[in-house]
């Protein structure tokens, strides 16, 4: 049977030209800094999100950690979302290793933070509290886009507060395609960015933090600090190479097949979404029977694989290696399973 996977665009594979330049790869120890192939793909990265240097690490959450490891120090608190990934989906990582203090603001819809919320949760100075340090946002988040007026809103908050500011751009990229701008424009606001490899540019491993080489330079030590040093790692460095140059513009192809599968997903009763809401390559849908898992064991039975995000939704995600017509057979599996009144899963499903 066919698999079409929707869980995540972590699932990618790497593309041939990536599995070939991995194996031409010029390498050299990266922990003395002279692996070429990872040099090359730090430069790149610095230039494409317009900061001045980068700093490869094996994944996003290394990624998060060692820039808040850089921003703060212990007993500092960061401003973040409450469902942002940083604070739900990452251990806890900032209060076990870097000791920070997290004050979660409840993400709206979009993903957005209230701006008077950040404003009443920054501590002044010189209190009893512990010291604000750091806001961090997340572009994009569950799917959505961060609207650039509001991240510059966020930065005046910070500036008039002298705190800096990270993003959690692990879909950065696809931010930037959505809205057909350059990626520079929506990490301009940010003193540091972390954005991945490994999911929908589809490269198999890693992800980079970009900053001022001052803060890179600090980090680099943050990053040995954690167990992120890495030797000849340029055979994976050089798959991010690939990624920048020839994966980003076909985000697009995802977005719109997310917009075909949400559209089609709209029209069965059973499910509850607003394709409108769909900004870029994720969707997330409400079972109406309130037991989202029972009906992905369904959809897996029949070769679909969606993520049962909660107990009453779904989340589904398009990537490299799904094309229109997996859209359509995997709607076509959703109208089956749907129609399946004697299927066991399903009659469980539907009288939770």
């Amino acid at each position: 049977m066919p698999i079409i996977d929707l869980r995540s665009d972590t699932v990618t594979h790497p593309t041939p030209q990536m599995r070939e330049a991995m194996y031409k790869a010029e390498v050299g120890d990266d922990y003395f800094g002279d692996d070429p192939t990872v040099n090359r793909l730090q430069e790149l990265a610095a230039e494409r999100l317009g900061k001045e240097a980068g700093l490869f690490v094996p994944s996003g959450i290394m990624g998060n950690l060692v820039s808040i490891l850089t921003h703060c120090q212990r007993a500092q608190e960061v401003i973040l979302g409450s469902q942002s990934h940083i604070y739900r989906h990452e251990r806890g990582g900032i209060a076990a290793v870097a000791g920070t203090m997290p004050r979660a603001i409840e993400n709206q819809n979009d993903g957005r933070l209230n701006l008077d919320e950040i404003r009443s949760a920054i501590n002044p100075a010189g209190t009893m509290f512990a010291p604000t340090r750091l806001i961090c946002l997340e572009n994009t988040w569950a799917g959505r886009i961060l609207p650039t007026a509001y991240v510059d809103e966020v930065h005046k908050i910070a500036s008039a507060n002298k705190l800096k500011m990270h993003l959690d751009g692990a879909r950065i990229f696809n931010a930037a395609v959505a809205l057909k701008t350059d990626v520079k424009n929506l990490a301009a606001k940010f003193d540091s960015v972390q954005f991945c490899f490994s999911k929908g540019l589809s490269s198999p491993i890693g992800s980079m933090i970009c900053a001022s080489k001052e803060f890179i330079q600090e980090a680099r030590r943050n990053r040995h600090l954690v167990g992120g040093s890495m030797r000849q790692v340029g055979v994976i460095a050089a798959a991010g190479i690939v990624a920048l140059e020839q994966m980003v513009d076909r985000l697009a192809e995802d977005h719109t097949n997310a917009r075909k599968l949400a559209t089609g997903l709209a029209e069965f009763d059973e499910l509850e979404l607003d394709p409108s809401t769909v900004d870029t390559n994720i969707v997330f849908a409400k079972v109406r029977s309130r037991n989202a898992q029972m009906l992905a064991e369904s959809l897996k039975a029949e070769g679909v694989l969606v993520v049962a995000f909660s107990e009453t939704d779904i989340r589904l995600v398009t990537h490299y290696g799904i094309g229109a017509n997996d859209i359509d057979l995997a709607l076509q599996v959703f109208r089956g399973v749907f129609k399946d009144k004697t299927a066991t899963a399903y009659h469980q499903f539907t009288s939770a």
